[in-house]
């Protein structure tokens, strides 16, 4: 039979975490259920015990760090991630993970935004937070995600053993989704139905801090993972600055055959000189990413080999 491992992160859900676990453990008998408490002060951790879960503790704050422990931790053949605040109906479960088991999706998205998610949603800022992500993602990395922020996600073995988690908080979920699609993961989605919190639990998701380590995320993973693109588009800024300001003196010069402003057209030089260099640092360092990816794919196949996440386990 195969191994199923709920994995459930925990910061202060008192309110929900008791009926989480016990909705995830009636769809799912057959799996364990893992509450990582991050520093809870509410006694998460207690009532997790209490309704059945493994409950371990990460003590390092923030998601990323969490995820980081538990993929690392924890072996499975399938992996669900949820949220502990009760706002991911556990009637899609079934279907997530076998997606992963049977079909051998290595990550399967629960895609709220096309479900209840504006509507249940209170908050404005985080719907149009969950837009301009997904339109930058997928515009950048041309591909059609629909929902990149979502916490309910069911992963292989695979993916999971094979993942650098590099982010510390909310950002990851924009991480795992982008490496996925860089690395050409087999990503399933699937419409969830999705619930605001219940009265008195608050999102630990600051609109503004967190959206804008979000952005910074994108534009940080978008250099790495698409260098020759994300320098193209410097050295083209550089171009443009130094032929705008060029422009007017060259045609002063050829109207009186003087070029009285020397510092400019120097400006202008370095100006299109360093924006080279930054096409040429694209050109250098897509070579290298694609090197990466080759040695990755490698390792893919060394797991493999060594059993981790094979088809049809």
């Amino acid at each position: 039979m195969s191994k199923i491992a709920v994995l459930i992160p925990c910061y202060n859900e008192s309110l929900t975490i008791r009926k989480v676990v016990e909705d995830y453990r009636a769809v799912l008998p057959e799996a364990d259920i893992y509450v990582y408490d991050n520093n809870s002060t509410d006694h998460t951790d207690e009532i997790a015990r209490e309704a059945g879960a493994i409950v371990r503790y990460e003590y390092r704050q923030g998601k990323g760090n969490v995820i980081r422990s538990m993929f690392r931790d924890i072996d499975a053949d399938c992996y669900l991630m949820i949220d502990g605040d009760d706002t991911y109906p556990a009637e899609n479960a079934r279907e997530m993970v076998n997606l992963v088991l049977e079909k051998g999706a290595d990550m399967v998205v629960g895609d709220r935004l096309s479900s209840t998610y504006f509507q249940e949603n209170k908050r404005p800022f985080h719907n149009l937070g969950n837009r301009m992500v997904r339109y930058l993602i997928n515009k950048l990395f041309r591909n059609d995600v629909r929902d990149i922020m979502t916490g309910y996600r069911a992963f292989s073995a695979l993916f999971v053993k094979s993942f650098p988690v590099l982010s510390k908080g909310f950002e990851i979920e924009t991480e795992m989704t982008i490496h996925a699609v860089d690395k050409n993961f087999l990503l399933e989605e699937i419409p969830v139905t999705y619930r605001d919190r219940p009265a008195g639990s608050e999102s630990k998701l600051n609109t503004f801090s967190d959206g804008f380590k979000v952005l910074r995320t994108i534009a940080a993973l978008f250099r790495e993972y698409k260098p020759f693109k994300f320098f193209s588009l410097v050295a083209t800024a550089l171009w443009l600055i130094a032929i705008a300001f060029f422009v007017p003196v060259f045609m002063e010069y050829l109207e009186t055959g003087l070029v009285p402003r020397f510092p400019t057209v120097i400006v202008c030089g370095v100006v299109a000189t360093i924006g080279t260099l930054m096409w040429i640092c694209g050109i250098i360092l897509e070579v290298i990413v694609k090197k990466h990816r080759q040695l990755y794919e490698l390792e893919l196949n060394q797991l493999r080999i060594s059993g981790i996440g094979k088809r049809g386990l």
